[in-house]
């Protein structure tokens, strides 16, 4: 009979110790869709409109190399407009601590990259870029907390916002 009882009492401290606790867990969100246009409104990243880029390529400004590329996708929405979608894949940097008062509330990161467009006309043109990531990292989230472009801020996203992809608009 004992026998039984400490093998009930091993499995319930198994069962405590195995529980899940939502509340634990950090949730992460870094997800960008970065669309790109003109004044105008014209998609820029359909490279089958005049005037619009026929393509880019995406440079780690903090890579361990020169030429560090990280890879965007190029999707397209139902309403067949093209954007870029950025996961992950840039190296980040310490920026500073989000709350100098109080440490223990997280650290703020960025990445930084160099984005190089190119666009034929009767000659390959390249137009040179880059975009900045910044990231509010505490101990319930990880996400983007600022987007800027060429040094200015075009994205921005409270700590408390729930977890979303994040909808950049450049307008060049």
């Amino acid at each position: 009979m004992m026998k039984y009882f400490w093998s009930i009492l091993v499995a319930v401290f198994v069962l405590i110790g195995c529980k899940s606790d939502d509340d634990s867990l950090q949730r992460i969100d870094q997800a960008l869709n970065i669309y790109v246009k003109n004044s105008a409104g014209q998609d820029l990243l359909n490279s089958k409109k005049t005037g619009s880029f026929t393509g880019y390529s995406v440079n780690d400004i903090f890579g361990n190399k020169d030429n560090s590329p990280v890879s965007i996708s190029l999707r397209m929405t139902t309403d067949s407009l093209f954007y870029m979608d950025y996961l992950a894949g840039a190296k980040r940097r310490r920026l500073d601590s989000i709350s100098p008062d109080n440490p223990g509330t997280g650290t703020s990161y960025f990445s930084r990259m160099q984005i190089t467009y190119t666009k034929s006309t009767n000659v390959a043109e390249n137009v040179i870029d880059t975009l900045e990531i910044q990231y509010r990292n505490t101990p319930t989230v990880f996400q983007v907390s600022k987007v800027l472009y060429n040094r200015v801020p075009v994205f921005s996203k409270d700590a408390d916002a729930p977890t979303s992809i994040n909808t950049v608009t450049i307008t060049k």
